[in-house]
């Protein structure tokens, strides 16, 4: 069956059909599809069936991966993975332990660990077992964004640099050895470009990470928190992204390089399973 690339319709997005991930992709099948990635930014794959061997060799056709960090609640990263390139995002508690980390809550507007000097390119996440309702994940076009933004605003950002705080979570706890952030002038994290220029495409996007305890180096703390206030009630407009409802075995792979996400919170005492992989991405510029 030919591969084929169904458009989502929104912002970006798009459906692949006709490919078996279980097995290696010829050079021919990966061009296309790394091609598509490249238009629509975010790749859904319906009904596939993976181990966790074979979701780390589709992940490695896109570029060497990183190692699963800890846990907000444990710095040794002690959840089960059968290998280390695996982390488990997971709400399910057997023997009084969390198997994975971010729970049940709801997981803010993101790009995935942009906090370190080199953030991941991008990540794919596999759903293992989901509940009967929440838990849905949408995607942002900061490409779009970026593109539409108001000129006053587009001028305050041009050549700024951003803290990118790493004390918190998406779903709004502590890591595990962080304190809590009483300035976000000092803030700890990574610093990266306000806009940022995508190393594959040459598309130029907005890059803000995570609103909170975001600052933009050099502004006094008002005007930063002005600033990012107005970049984030743009970027999220509903006409700039797409939601995903997940289903057992449906794989994502987005470009954190051009995109951020959320998740949407859900019932707790339902299970939800999913496997995630990173690929190393390299100093946004």
């Amino acid at each position: 069956m030919a591969m084929e690339v169904i458009p989502t319709g929104a912002a970006l997005g798009a459906e692949v059909r006709g490919l078996d991930l279980t097995g290696p992709l010829d050079a021919e099948a990966f061009d296309a599809l790394q091609q598509a990635w490249y238009d629509h930014s975010v790749l859904l794959f319906r009904g596939q069936s993976l181990s966790d061997d074979a979701l780390i060799a589709f992940s490695e056709n896109f570029g060497a991966l990183d190692i699963a960090p800890a846990s907000a609640t444990d710095m040794a990263g002690t959840q089960e993975k059968s290998r280390p390139e695996i982390w488990i995002i997971s709400n399910v508690v057997e023997d009084g332990k969390p198997i994975g980390a971010l729970g049940d809550k709801e997981a803010e507007w993101h790009t995935d660990m942009s906090y370190v000097a080199e953030p991941p390119m991008a990540s794919v996440l596999h759903s293992l077992e989901i509940p009967k309702a929440g838990g849905d994940t949408s995607f942002g076009n900061m490409y779009k964004a970026l593109e539409t933004l108001p000129d006053d605003l587009r001028r305050e950002i041009e050549n700024r640099i951003a803290n990118h705080d790493s004390s918190m979570t998406s779903v709004g706890e502590l890591r595990a050895g962080a304190g809590a952030v009483v300035d976000v002038r000092n803030a700890p994290g990574a610093k990266h470009p306000m806009v940022r220029v995508h190393p594959a495409t040459g598309g130029k996007a907005l890059y803000l990470g995570r609103r909170m305890n975001g600052y933009v180096e050099g502004m006094d703390v008002a005007a930063s928190e002005k600033l990012l206030d107005a970049l984030w009630a743009h970027c999220t407009k509903p006409e700039f992204t797409w939601t995903h409802q997940w289903r057992v075995g449906d794989l994502l792979i987005w470009d954190n390089r051009c995109t951020i996400h959320r998740r949407d919170s859900f019932n707790g005492s339902e299970r939800r399973v999913m496997h995630r992989t990173q690929i190393k991405g390299g100093v946004p510029v």
